[in-house]
């Protein structure tokens, strides 16, 4: 059975829970306190979350590989349509999107935002990043405009790796969405499958 390495309320490490629990998988929840031990460290080197240990000595880091993984081995699933090239590109693309244009500049401003002194917390690079995420924010809203899903009609990768992205810019820089957005995380959220998730990334149930 896989187990999920992850901090409480990991929104990285929940993307890879919600895709488990929409693909009803089994997978079991270990949650570590920051910092991470030295009994973490010697399986994961980098000490990062989310990390992902499974059958045959598969182990691994990186939330947005983690979820291509777990739908390549223990797929098919609709959540990667790989039976149509076209949307199948779009997902890939979209995936890496959520991580690469959202959640990764969104680590630079947390940092900025909770440990840096006064003097750097609005500097040239903040807002640039701010402006670069909120650019990212304006092309995701375009693509959901009178669509339920980011990708064809139903859920896919995209969504859960955008979808976190957007979660952690709402919930840990307190930032705005547009309206559209707003209520695509509303219909998101309200998933049984994302509500499982949240609960298991929040306490750590196995």
């Amino acid at each position: 059975m896989m187990t999920i390495h992850n901090f409480a309320r990991g929104a990285r490490g929940q993307r890879a829970m919600w895709l488990c629990e929409e693909m009803g998988l089994a997978y079991a929840v270990q949650n570590h306190s920051f910092p991470v031990g030295a009994d973490y460290r010697a399986r994961n080197p980098l000490g990062t979350v989310p990390f992902l240990e499974d059958a045959d000595g598969v182990a691994m880091n990186e939330s947005v590989a983690i979820m291509l993984y777990i739908a390549q081995r223990h797929g098919p699933t609709p959540l990667l349509p790989t039976g149509n090239p076209a949307l199948m590109a779009q997902c890939l693309q979209l995936t890496l999107f959520g991580e690469t244009e959202i959640g990764m500049n969104l680590n630079a401003l947390l940092a900025a935002h909770f440990m840096a002194g006064e003097a750097d917390k609005r500097n040239w690079s903040v807002i640039g990043l701010e402006q670069r995420v909120k650019r990212a924010i304006a092309y995701a809203e375009t693509l959901v405009r009178g669509r339920s899903h980011l990708v064809g009609d139903d859920l896919t990768l995209a969504d859960i790796s955008v979808s976190c992205g957007l979660g952690i810019w709402q919930g840990g820089l307190g930032g705005e969405l547009p309206e559209g957005l707003m209520a695509y995380q509303e219909r998101l959220r309200a998933r049984p499958a994302y509500q499982r998730a949240r609960s298991r990334c929040a306490d750590g149930t196995n």
